[in-house]
C-alpha cells in the first residue's frame, strides 16, 4: 500500500542548465518529485507513478490464477505488451526532446539503456541486454532482480510473464517488426536471474517446445545459434 507522509518537499524543482539542452537524471533524488500534499509521485518524463506493496503483487498473481487459472501467464503476456507498446511512443517522445536526436539514429546500446533506466529507479530490476545474435534475428536480455520472481519466490516455473510482454511490445514498436518473447530461465526457479529470449514467433515457439522436454537456457541458446 502507498504510503503518504504530509511535509512539504524540500528539493528544489528541477530547471534546465543554463546553455544546456540535455540531462543527467540518474538518480533518485533527481528522478523522481513527491508532491506530499496530493500524493502524488511524478517522475523526471511527467509520468505518474504508484507505490505498491509487494502483497499487491502476490495477490493479483493469485487472483488471476484464481480466476482464469493456467491463463493467467497469457493474461500478464499481452497486459505487458500492451505496455510495452504504448511506452515505445511515450519513450520516443521524451527521448527526442531530451536529447534533441530521434530513437532510429541513436546508438542501439545507449537507447536501450535510456529506456529501461526509469524502470530500474521504479523497482523493476536491472539488465543486460546481449545483442550478439540480433544478425541472426533474435536478442537474450538478462534480468536482475525481477520484481516479480523476487516477491513470489521459488515457487519452481517462470512467473515474469508481464516483462515477457513488455519486451515484445516495445521491441515491436521499436523496430516494426513482429516480434515475441519469452522467459527461458527465471529466479522463481532457483535460478541466479531471470533470462528472456526475444525473436520471431516461429523462434519463440520452438525454445517454448524445447523447455517443455526440460531443455536449460544454456541449451536453448545452443540450439538456436545452430539453426
Amino acid at each position: 500500500m502507498a504510503s503518504v507522509t504530509t511535509r512539504p518537499d524540500p528539493r528544489p524543482a528541477v530547471t534546465m542548465p543554463v546553455g544546456r539542452d540535455k540531462h543527467a537524471h540518474y538518480s533518485y533524488r533527481d528522478f523522481f518529485r513527491f508532491n506530499w500534499d496530493q500524493g502524488t509521485i511524478v517522475d523526471w518524463n511527467n509520468t505518474q507513478n504508484l507505490l505498491l506493496s509487494e502483497d499487491f503483487i502476490v495477490g493479483l498473481q493469485a487472483g488471476l490464477e484464481r480466476e482464469v487459472g493456467d491463463a493467467s501467464a497469457a493474461v500478464m503476456y499481452t497486459i505487458g505488451r500492451e505496455w510495452g507498446t504504448r511506452d515505445a511512443q511515450h519513450f520516443s517522445e521524451w527521448y527526442e526532446r531530451e536529447y534533441g536526436i530521434g530513437v532510429r539514429q541513436s546508438n542501439l546500446l545507449f537507447l536501450l539503456e535510456t529506456w529501461w533506466w526509469p524502470f530500474t529507479a521504479q523497482g523493476w530490476g536491472k539488465w543486460e541486454v546481449e545483442t550478439e545474435s540480433k544478425q541472426k534475428g533474435f536478442l537474450f536480455i538478462n534480468l536482475f532482480d525481477s520484481m516479480v520472481a523476487r516477491t513470489l519466490g521459488d515457487v519452481g516455473k517462470p512467473v515474469c510473464h508481464l516483462y515477457a510482454g513488455l519486451f515484445a511490445g516495445f521491441f515491436t514498436a521499436m523496430t516494426s517488426r513482429e516480434l515475441a518473447c519469452i522467459e527461458i530461465q527465471c529466479y522463481a526457479m532457483g535460478e541466479t536471474y531471470c533470462k528472456f529470449l526475444l525473436g520471431s514467433q516461429e523462434r519463440i515457439d520452438a525454445a517454448n517446445f524445447w523447455i517443455s522436454e526440460g531443455a536449460s537456457a544454456r541449451e536453448i541458446e545452443q540450439r538456436l545459434h545452430q539453426l
